[in-house]
C-alpha cells in the first residue's frame, strides 16, 4: 500500500473537492490548510442561493469570452475565492495558512489570496496569467507545483 504524502493527501481532497463544481468549462477545487488541519474548502460555481451554470448554460460561452480573460463576465465564483469567503462567513482564521488548489490561481483569486494572508500555495495545472504568478512572488507567497506520484483511479 502506497501512503501519500501530506501534500498530495490534500491534493487529492482538492480533487474531491473540485467535483462539487458545477462551471461547464472547468472542475476546480481548493483547500484552506493550517497544521495539517482542513479549515475550508471552495469549488467553482454560481454563489449560494442562484441558479448553476449547468442549468442555465455558461454566459461566457455564450458571449464567447475565451477561458483567462474577462472574469467579470461570468456568473461563477472561483473555488479560491468559494474557499476564502467560507472561512471568513464561519469565522475561521486563515491567515499563515497553505491554500491546496487544482490549478494555479487567476491574477484576481491571487490578490485575495495575498490579502487573507496565506503564506503558500500547492496547485497542479497551470495557468497563464503572468501577472498572477508575478503579484505572488513580489508578495513573498511560496509557490509549489506538486507532480502526483500516484495516478488517480489507480
Amino acid at each position: 500500500m502506497l501512503r501519500p504524502s501530506w501534500e498530495e493527501y490534500f491534493m487529492d481532497i482538492t480533487h474531491l473537492v473540485a467535483k462539487r463544481s458545477t462551471c461547464l468549462r472547468r472542475q476546480v477545487g481548493a483547500v484552506v490548510v493550517k497544521d495539517r488541519k482542513i479549515l475550508a474548502t471552495g469549488y467553482n460555481g454560481a454563489p449560494a442561493r442562484l441558479e448553476h451554470c449547468f442549468d442555465t448554460g455558461c454566459l461566457r460561452e455564450k458571449l464567447g469570452v475565451p477561458s483567462g480573460e474577462r472574469h467579470e463576465l461570468c456568473r461563477g465564483l472561483h473555488a479560491e475565492q468559494n474557499a476564502i469567503i467560507q472561512a471568513a462567513y464561519h469565522g475561521v482564521e486563515i491567515n499563515g495558512a497553505t491554500l491546496y488548489c487544482t490549478n494555479h490561481p487567476c491574477v484576481i483569486c491571487s490578490k485575495m489570496i495575498i490579502n487573507a494572508g496565506i503564506e503558500t500555495i500547492v496547485y497542479e495545472e497551470g495557468y497563464a496569467d503572468a501577472l498572477a504568478k508575478t503579484m505572488l512572488k513580489k508578495s513573498g507567497i511560496k509557490l509549489e507545483k506538486i507532480t502526483r506520484k500516484v495516478e488517480r483511479g489507480k
